[in-house]
C-alpha cells in the first residue's frame, strides 16, 4: 500500500504499482455502490415500509464487499497496531445494537438496525485499509464528489419541472422511480415548495448540501488543473442555491458554524481564499435567487414554468464564477501565500480569522434576522429567516423531543430499547400529541436505541478516530493533510448538523460517514499495541474467517428479508388482481416464513384472513388470523395497527369483552391518541349498561370505573396542553369529543353522581339541537341538572320546542335508580 498517512509508522505503499485484482474488484464495487445507494429513495432506514428492499440490497452489497475485503487484504491483516484494533472497535457498534436486542421495542425494526450497523462497521473497515493507497484514495474521493453533484443537478431539474427527464436518467436502477417520476423531490408543505433532491427531506439534504459545498471550496484551493477548479467552483451557485431553496433553517444556522470549525484547520492563505470563494458564491446565488425561486413555485403550484430561462441565470452565474475562481487561483492564490508567508509562521496564526468570522457572522446574523436586508431574498426564504427565534415552534418541539427521549432513556437505561425504537415507542412518551417517528436529533434517538452502553461506545470511538486524525493533521506537511481533509469535512459537517436533525436515519448518509471516518482513521499514526499485539500467522485465519462467517450471516438473512418484502409485495398486487384465495395466501405465507415479524405481510394476511373469516364464518379462519396477529404482537408489543385490527377481529366475532381488555390494557401506550380512548370511553359504558342490566353490580363498577378514568385521563392531558409555550404547536387533535362527554355522563349518572354527570355532559353540549347525538347529550345533562337539584330553563324550552316527547324522555331519565 502507498504511504499517505501522516503518522512515521504507517502501512506499506506500493505506491505506482498496479493495484491487485482483488482490489480492484473492491474498488469498482465500492464505486457502483456509492453511485447506485443515493438514487434508492437515500436508502431510509427501514422505518418506512416501501423502503426495505433496497436497504437490504446495500446490505447484500455490503457483505459482498467484505468477503472481497478478506480476499484482498488476508496477507495484510494483523491485530499488533492501533489501526488495526481500530477495525476490530468498530464492530461494537453492531454489537450494541444486538444487545438491545434484549429489551427491544420491536423486534422487526430492531434487527433491521442491526443490519444497517452491521453495513456501516463494514464501509468502515474498507475505508480504513483500501483508502490508504493513494490510487485508491483518488479514486473514491472523486467518486463521492461526482456522486454529490449529479445530486445536486438532479434536485435543480426537479425544482425547474424537468422531473420526469431526471427521472429517466436514472429510472433504469432506481427502485424509487414510480410512472416515470422519483418520488417526491421537492416537497410542498406550509412553507410552500421546498426543495428535497433524492433524500425526500429538506433539511437532511440542506446537511449534505452544506458538506459538500466546504468540499468543493476545498477542491478548489486544492487542485493545481485549471479544468478541476473551474468544474468545483462551477458548482458552488448549484449547490448555495439548493441549500436556500430547502428552506431548511437549521442548514443556514450549522452552515457558518461548521465553516468556523473547517478555517481553523487552515493556514492564513488558505482561509482567506475560503472567506472569499463563500462570499462571491453567496452574493452571486442571491443575484439570481429570486428568479430561480419564483420559477420554481410556479411550477409546483400548477402554472407553466420556464426552466430553460430558470437554467440561463444558473449556468450562466455559474460559468462567470468558474472563470473568476480561475484567476484567481491563478494569479491571486500565490501571492496571497507569498504575502502570508511571516504570518502563517506565527504562533496561533490560523486563530485570527476564525476569530473575525464569528464577529462577521454575528453581524450579518443579526442585519439579517433585524433589519430590512433579509428581504434581499426571495419572499419564503426571508420569511423562514424571520421566524428563527427561541420560542421558534419547531426548535420547542425539537426540545420535547430530547425531554420525551430522556423519559424513554430512564426505563431503558443500560442497553437502550433497540433500534427504531423512537418510532415505535414515543407516543408512550410524549408531552403532547406530535406525529414524529424520528427524535430528530442523531445523539437523543441513539440514546432512546442502544442506551448509556451503546453512546458510550459510539462516542468513544468517534473521538479516537477525531482525536488521532486532527493530532496527524497537525504534524503533517500540507500535501498529505490534503488528501484525506475531504472526509474530515464530511463526516464533521452531516455529525454538527445531525445534532439537531435525522440525517444519520438515511442509510447514504451513515454510509459516506462510516467509509469518512474509514478515510480519517486511514491517516492514524498506526503504533505498536503490545499489550493487544497478537501474531500475524495465527490470528490471521482466525479473524479472516469470522469476518468471512459475519458476511456470510448478512447475507443470508439479507436475501431472505429481500425475498419475504418481495412476496408481500407480490401479495398486495394478487389483493387487488386476483380472487384466488389460495394464490394470494400463498404469498403471504411465504413472506412469513422469510421473517416471521414482517408487520407488512402480518397486516395483509390479516384483511385476507379476517376476509374469509366474514364472508364464510369458518372458524379456522378466525383461529388462523387471531393466532398471527397475537404472535406477531409479542414481537412488536407496540404496533398500534396490529392491536387496531385485533380489536376489529374480537368485535367481529362478538367479543366486544376481549376488544375492551385491548383498549385497556394498551391506553398506556398512546397517552394523546383522542381515538383510542374514546374507544375505551364507549366499550367501558356499554360493557357496564350490559352488566347493570344483569344486575352485575360490581362488573358494572368495574367497566364504568376505567371509563371514567379514561375519560379524566383525556381531561388531564387537555389541560397540560394548555401549559405548552406560547410558540409551540401542540400537534394532533386532543380534546373531549361529545362522544367521550356523552358516554362518560351516562357512566357518572349511572353511578348516582348526577351533579358530576351534568358538568361532563355540559363540556360535550353543542348549539345544534337538530342534530340527534347534540339532543341525547342535553337529554342526559337536563335530567343530570334535575336530579341533582339545578337546571337550565333555556336549553330545556328550547329542547321541548323542537320535540315535545323530549319531556317524558327526560322524565324518565330522572326517575330511573341505579
Amino acid at each position: 500500500m502507498s504511504n499517505p498517512v501522516y503518522g512515521k509508522k504507517t502501512a506499506t505503499s506500493r505506491n505506482g504499482e498496479k493495484l491487485p485484482a482483488a482490489l480492484w474488484v473492491l474498488l469498482i464495487g465500492l464505486i457502483v455502490f456509492l453511485v447506485w445507494a443515493p438514487f434508492q429513495a437515500g436508502l431510509f432506514n427501514g422505518l418506512v415500509l416501501n423502503f426495505e428492499k433496497p436497504m437490504f440490497g446495500a446490505v447484500l452489497i455490503g457483505s459482498l464487499l467484505m468477503l472481497v475485503w478478506v480476499v484482498a487484504f488476508f496477507k495484510r491483516i494483523k491485530l499488533d497496531e492501533e489501526r488495526d484494533w481500530t477495525a476490530v472497535w468498530v464492530l461494537l457498534i453492531p454489537i450494541t445494537y444486538v444487545l438491545a436486542l434484549i429489551s427491544a421495542a420491536s423486534h422487526y425494526f430492531a434487527m433491521n438496525m442491526v443490519l444497517i450497523q452491521c453495513l456501516y462497521a463494514i464501509l468502515f473497515i474498507i475505508g480504513l485499509y483500501l483508502l490508504q493507497d493513494r490510487k485508491a484514495n483518488s479514486v473514491i474521493e472523486t467518486t463521492i464528489i461526482t456522486v454529490a453533484y449529479l445530486i445536486v443537478m438532479f434536485g435543480l431539474l426537479n425544482w425547474l419541472g424537468q422531473g420526469k427527464t431526471a427521472s429517466a436518467l436514472i429510472g433504469w436502477f432506481s427502485s424509487t422511480v414510480i410512472n416515470g417520476q422519483y418520488n417526491q423531490p421537492i416537497w410542498i408543505d406550509a412553507n410552500g415548495p421546498r426543495l428535497a433532491s433524492v433524500f425526500q427531506y429538506p433539511n437532511t439534504y440542506a446537511a449534505f448540501l452544506m458538506a459538500f459545498f466546504f468540499v468543493a471550496v476545498f477542491a478548489i484551493t486544492r487542485s493545481k488543473k485549471w479544468y478541476s477548479q473551474a468544474i468545483h467552483a462551477f458548482m458552488l451557485i448549484p449547490m448555495v442555491l439548493s441549500i436556500l431553496l430547502t428552506l431548511s433553517r437549521g442548514g443556514l444556522i450549522f452552515l457558518p458554524v461548521v465553516f468556523v470549525i473547517l478555517l481553523l484547520f487552515l493556514k492564513p492563505a488558505k482561509q482567506i481564499l475560503w472567506i472569499l470563494y463563500s462570499l462571491i458564491a453567496g452574493v452571486a446565488t442571491i443575484a439570481i435567487a429570486k428568479p430561480v425561486t419564483d420559477l420554481g413555485q410556479q411550477f409546483h403550484l400548477g402554472q407553466i414554468g420556464a426552466p430553460a430561462k430558470g437554467w440561463g441565470y444558473i449556468l450562466g452565474v455559474s460559468a462567470l464564477v468558474a472563470v473568476v475562481a480561475w484567476l484567481i487561483q491563478r494569479f491571486v492564490a500565490p501571492k496571497l501565500e507569498q504575502i502570508t508567508e511571516r504570518w502563517s509562521a506565527k504562533k496561533l496564526a490560523n486563530l485570527w480569522l476564525p476569530l473575525v468570522s464569528v464577529v462577521a457572522v454575528v453581524i450579518l446574523a443579526v442585519l439579517l434576522l433585524g433589519t430590512n436586508l433579509k428581504h434581499v431574498l426571495p419572499g419564503n426564504i426571508g420569511q423562514r429567516l424571520e421566524n428563527i427565534n427561541m420560542q421558534q415552534h419547531s426548535l420547542l418541539e425539537r426540545l420535547t423531543f430530547y425531554k420525551d427521549a430522556v423519559k424513554v432513556l430512564k426505563d431503558y437505561p443500560v442497553v437502550g430499547a433497540g433500534g427504531g425504537a423512537w418510532a415505535n415507542i414515543y407516543e408512550k412518551y410524549q408531552n403532547n400529541p406530535y406525529q414524529s417517528r424520528q427524535a430528530h436529533s442523531f445523539i437523543m434517538q441513539y440514546l432512546v436505541e442502544v442506551g448509556i452502553l451503546g453512546i458510550i461506545v459510539l462516542v468513544a470511538f468517534l473521538a479516537y478516530v477525531f482525536y488521532k486524525y486532527i493530532r496527524g493533521y497537525v504534524h503533517a506537511d500540507e500535501s498529505k493533510r490534503n488528501d484525506y481533509f475531504v472526509y474530515f469535512i464530511v463526516v464533521l459537517s452531516i455529525l454538527i448538523h445531525s445534532l439537531m436533525d435525522f440525517n444519520m436515519s438515511y442509510v447514504f448518509i451513515g454510509m459516506l460517514v462510516f467509509l469518512g471516518l474509514g478515510g480519517m482513521a486511514a491517516t492514524m499514526e498506526s503504533k505498536p499495541v503490545k499489550r493487544l499485539a497478537v501474531k500475524s500467522s495465527g490470528i490471521r485465519p482466525i479473524y479472516s474467517a469470522v469476518m468471512v462467517i459475519g458476511s456470510l450471516i448478512l447475507l443470508f438473512v439479507s436475501t431472505r428479508y429481500i425475498q419475504a418484502s418481495g412476496a408481500v409485495e407480490k401479495g398486495k398486487t394478487l389483493m387487488t388482481t386476483s380472487s384466488n384465495f389460495q394464490e394470494i395466501q400463498s404469498q403471504f405465507v411465504e413472506a412469513l416464513k422469510k421473517r416471521a415479524d414482517q408487520p407488512d405481510a402480518v397486516l395483509n394476511y390479516n384483511v385476507l384472513l379476517r376476509a374469509g373469516y366474514e364472508q364464510t364464518k369458518d372458524e379456522s379462519f378466525y383461529e388462523q388470523d387471531l393466532k398471527l396477529l397475537t404472535d406477531a404482537i409479542q414481537k412488536d408489543p407496540f404496533n398500534k395497527n396490529m392491536y387496531n385490527q385485533l380489536i376489529a377481529l374480537y368485535e367481529l366475532k362478538g367479543e366486544p369483552e376481549k376488544a375492551y381488555e385491548v383498549l385497556k390494557d394498551n391506553a398506556h401506550r398512546y397517552v394523546y391518541d383522542q381515538n383510542w380512548y374514546e374507544k375505551l370511553i364507549v366499550q367501558s359504558f356499554e360493557l357496564g349498561y350490559q352488566a347493570l342490566g344483569k344486575g352485575a353490580t360490581d362488573q358494572k363498577d368495574k367497566y364504568f370505573r376505567s371509563g371514567l378514568d379514561a375519560y379524566q385521563h383525556v381531561v388531564n392531558g387537555v389541560e397540560h396542553l394548555k401549559t405548552l409555550p406560547k410558540g409551540q404547536m401542540q400537534g394532533g387533535a386532543f380534546a373531549v369529543t361529545p362522544t367521550m362527554a356523552l358516554n362518560a355522563g351516562k357512566m357518572q349518572y349511572m353511578m348516582n353522581q348526577p351533579a358530576e354527570a351534568a358538568a361532563i355532559l355540559k363540556q360535550g353540549l353543542g348549539p345544534d339541537l337538530n342534530d340527534s347525538a347534540n339532543r341525547e347529550i342535553a337529554r342526559w345533562y337536563l335530567a343530570a341538572l334535575q336530579k341533582s337539584g339545578g337546571s337550565d330553563q333555556a336549553l330545556y324550552d328550547q329542547l321541548i320546542q323542537l320535540d315535545p316527547s323530549e319531556k317524558e324522555s327526560i322524565d324518565n331519565l330522572t326517575m330511573l335508580n341505579f
